[in-house]
């Protein structure tokens, strides 16, 4: 081996390990955070307190923080609470570009570099798949000079599955950010699958379906068994299932309330459901 190669690698830096490896897998905490809506609170006193305290809880167990320019001030409060709290080292920080134009986006990027504080973004996304082959060449470069670990591409709609998988089978992207519930399914036919060929992570999105599936399930009981995975609300119902499929990398669901953040991390401990309590947990779902 070349001797400033073998020294590169032993100093282990981050830069020349992500362009030998581009699709090396990223481990991260089964739950994660989202902040559509949630954190679009501006300079609200009060509520950003409250999320000061969900960030504090959140950073005790959980690592990825989804934002995106398209979430009004989410970015800025994010910003602000993680420099607040000194959490830039511990978490994983992800946010998106979702305009038409190569100058446009990378006007917008780097908005959102100022915003969320980072000089080196863990994650670049294209939304919703906006101008995606332009953003990508733009994010390649800017993988290759540093600024950004890890490119990945977004959807929230099953209608737009098969422009999804287009992209990911040019095997581009090191993340794919995807819809995926008890209520939303259509993922686990060709597109989780093809994420997993790929050894592409996921993070899933709607986890709750927007709520829907707290509607379908309000004043229902857990069934008795769900005490076998640890399972205490229908959340943690709900996220035990999407994060025990072997191609979910995280889900991110979003939370401005201290408690429910506690309850969410909780999904990710004790046993995950195996493919056999999974189909179980589906039944008893679609029973209802």
């Amino acid at each position: 081996m070349d001797p400033r190669r073998r020294t590169l690698l032993a100093a282990g830096l981050g830069l020349y390990a992500s362009r030998i490896f581009p699709q090396e897998k990223v481990k991260l905490p089964k739950i994660g955070l989202g902040t559509w809506q949630t954190f679009d609170v501006g300079d609200d006193k009060a509520a950003r307190a409250q999320l000061r305290e969900v960030l504090r809880i959140f950073a005790g167990a959980g690592k990825v923080i989804d934002s995106s320019p398209m979430y009004g001030s989410s970015e800025s409060v994010a910003g602000d609470l993680i420099a607040e709290l000194g959490l830039r080292e511990r978490l994983f920080i992800a946010t998106k570009v979702w305009n038409s134009g190569r100058d446009e986006g990378i006007q917008q990027m780097e908005a959102s570099f100022k915003r969320l504080r980072v000089e080196r973004m863990d994650l670049m996304q294209v939304h919703n798949l906006v101008d995606v082959a332009t953003h990508t060449e733009t994010l390649k470069q800017w993988k290759e000079k540093g600024r950004i670990r890890h490119i990945g591409i977004t959807h929230y709609t099953a209608s737009a599955y098969a422009e999804v998988e287009r992209w990911l089978k040019t095997g581009a992207y090191d993340f794919v950010q995807i819809n995926y519930s008890l209520g939303e399914r259509d993922a686990e036919k060709r597109l989780l699958p093809l994420a997993k060929e790929k050894n592409v992570a996921v993070i899933i999105n709607r986890p709750f379906a927007e709520g829907a599936l707290f509607r379908r399930t309000n004043g229902k009981p857990l069934p008795p068994w769900a005490a076998e995975l640890g399972i205490a609300s229908w959340a943690q119902y709900f996220l035990k299932w999407i994060v025990s499929h072997p191609a979910v990398t995280c889900a991110i669901p979003g939370t401005g309330r201290p408690e429910h953040m506690r309850d969410n991390l909780a999904a990710a401990q004790g046993p995950l459901p195996d493919a056999a309590m999974r189909k179980r947990m589906t039944e008893y779902f679609d029973s209802l």
